[in-house]
């Protein structure tokens, strides 16, 4: 794949896999929006990511550090087990900018349930700084997750220089 176009990165014209990994390049997330793709404004649907360590977080639910629901609602769920991704990706040496991609399971998704999600991601943009527009998101409906009270599990992927 060629990186080109708006990229000011002295590379924007080299394969993303030929991108020297050094001090001189460290890790960067480019969000982009294709022409051609679904026209919304949420989430850039495509990541260009280059680094040289790969974080892959385990589903974060809505809890507390103690293991309870940090909300009974879909959007103060969200809103919390993005922040908890947040504190993996910290925790692991990066920052929010750092992470490329978010896939989202929400037990018995419905289209009607898009509105809370979409305000839990939004308190997040507000707290703990996420991108506007959002990385690359996957939203994925399940039957269950680990606990009857648990409405949402988000796995995140990170590149840290």
């Amino acid at each position: 794949m060629l990186l080109s176009g708006s990229d000011p990165s002295p590379h924007a014209d080299v394969r993303s896999d030929e991108l020297p990994h050094t001090q001189e390049n460290p890790m960067t997330v480019h969000l982009s929006h294709p022409d051609g793709l679904l026209e919304q404004t949420d989430y850039a649907p495509v990541a260009v990511a280059t680094g040289s360590r790969l974080v892959l977080l385990a589903g974060q639910a809505g809890v507390t550090a103690g293991g309870q629901p940090s909300s009974a609602d879909l959007a103060g769920q969200v809103h919390s087990a993005l922040h908890n991704v947040v504190t993996g990706v910290v925790g692991a040496g990066g920052t929010v900018d750092d992470i490329a991609r978010l896939t989202i399971y929400v037990v018995g998704w419905t289209e009607e349930m898009a509105p809370p999600l979409f305000e839990g991601l939004s308190r997040a943009q507000a707290s703990d700084g996420y991108s506007s527009p959002l990385p690359p998101i996957t939203v994925i409906g399940v039957q269950a997750l680990w606990a009857p009270q648990f409405l949402v599990e988000i796995e995140a992927t990170a590149v840290l220089a």
